[in-house]
């Protein structure tokens, strides 16, 4: 692993808190990420899936956690499944796990082979009639080639069909939401990361460049701390690029008098910073461009009051909307007449969400209406986007909720206008 061992207690613990909100006398299974082909004899890189690094710390492909608290075989009420290392496989993909590496960072004792997980569950299924099992719920993600999860979950209820099933996913969403204080700083480490690279590219962006270029300064800087790489695929885009949302190309040259928008986050021990930035390619705003920069900057500080406990972040997302037309009718882009006639005309100049949770996945479990809690992270990031001028702004932080004022945990970030300008001096 590139990033420094975690204390296997924030595993126990995770393990333990969801131990506790099973039924009596019930199971749960858990799977690792596939290994996803790419072409030929190639896989992509691989990542772990994140409620099964979240419960284990492990980062091994094929491999299996069965929790039973009530099993009668004491070693089957919490036992993890590997890959059994052999010097063949060894010799050609590297080190495989031993069951003493794997206890180690798991906080897990009672460690067993593959092959010993059909006779195991048959076994803990042989006492119970309740199991629970995970499946990806976020409500906009709708894949078509199935998660092992799935495939593993259509096997088991043909092999077991007598059973009854439970979701395991409300309950780890509602772990997964608060964020522990070695979770806090694991993501405080992620936010650094993205920092470094941000100033570096403040640094050596000049027109002329390649979007591709500012990537691959980001990614450097990136693996030169320790990041996995980036939580999500990156955004460089130029000019009118940035007027699409999930620009990725990051293929265009950069020009003089044009902005470029950007937005990255580096993944650290697979927990993800989001950061969005706009900054002019030649190091200077013109005058409009820092008017629209500022009308988003204004609305950012404003609309991160709002991160206190209670609050949802639909209440922070309609507030928003409110705040970017008044500063939309301040630019000009419409009257208050018009406005008043078409309500959803700001839309066609801001028409994304401005907050989500953030965690293990860049886009984290947990619902609009979700009252905030301590322990919450959050990205706040308003933007504007005026097609007909080739522009484009998001600035986005990511904020924790506390049990007094919100904590920007990209606080020293730069982000006035004149700051920017300056850093891109040197």
């Amino acid at each position: 692993m590139r990033y420094k061992k975690i204390d296997n207690s924030l595993f126990i613990n995770n393990r333990r808190n969801f131990v506790k909100q099973m039924k009596e006398n019930s199971a749960a299974i858990f799977f690792s990420s596939d290994q996803y082909p790419r072409n030929g004899d190639q896989y992509f890189p691989y990542r772990q899936n994140s409620t099964f690094f979240y419960l284990t710390g492990i980062e091994q492909e094929k491999s299996i956690l069965l929790i039973a608290p009530g099993a009668g075989n004491e070693k089957l009420r919490e036992a993890l499944f590997l890959l059994k290392p052999e010097k063949m496989m060894e010799t050609w993909e590297g080190h495989k796990l031993t069951k003493e590496d794997a206890a180690g960072i798991s906080g897990i004792k009672n460690i067993f082979w593959l092959e010993d997980f059909d006779v195991s569950l048959k076994e803990v299924l042989s006492e119970t009639n309740d199991v629970y099992l995970n499946s990806n719920e976020y409500i906009k993600f709708i894949p078509e080639v199935p998660l092992r999860e799935e495939r593993m979950a259509k096997k088991l209820k043909e092999d077991y069909p007598l059973h009854h099933y439970h979701r395991a996913a409300p309950l780890i969403t509602k772990q997964r939401l608060i964020k522990s204080k070695e979770e806090i700083e694991l993501m405080k480490k992620a936010c650094a990361v993205t920092k470094d690279a941000f100033v570096s590219v403040l640094k050596t962006i000049k027109p002329g460049m390649k979007e591709y270029e500012v990537e691959a300064e980001i990614t450097y800087r990136f693996l030169k701390n320790g990041a996995n790489g980036h939580g999500y695929a990156p955004i460089v885009a130029g000019g009118k690029n940035a007027c699409t949302l999930h620009y990725i190309e990051n293929d265009k040259p950069l020009h003089d008098g044009d902005l470029v928008l950007m937005d990255f986050g580096a993944e650290y021990a697979n927990y993800s910073a989001d950061l969005s930035r706009t900054i002019p390619v030649n190091g200077k705003f013109s005058e409009r461009q820092k008017a629209c920069y500022n009308a988003v900057l204004r609305v950012m500080k404003e609309v991160k009051k709002m991160y206190v406990p209670g609050n949802t972040t639909n209440n922070i997302n309609n507030r928003t909307n409110e705040l970017m037309e008044a500063e939309m009718i301040g630019l000009g882009l419409f009257t208050k007449s018009e406005s008043e006639a078409n309500p959803d005309l700001y839309k066609k100049y801001f028409m994304h969400g401005t907050a989500h949770f953030l965690g293990l996945d860049v886009h984290d479990a947990g619902s609009k209406n979700e009252p905030l809690k301590p322990g919450m992270v959050l990205t706040c990031e308003p933007g504007l986007y005026i097609e007909e001028e080739n522009l484009g702004i998001r600035i986005e932080n990511d904020i924790l909720i506390t049990d007094g004022e919100p904590e920007d945990l990209m606080a020293g970030f730069p982000i006035e206008p004149e700051k920017i300008e300056e850093l891109m001096k040197k």
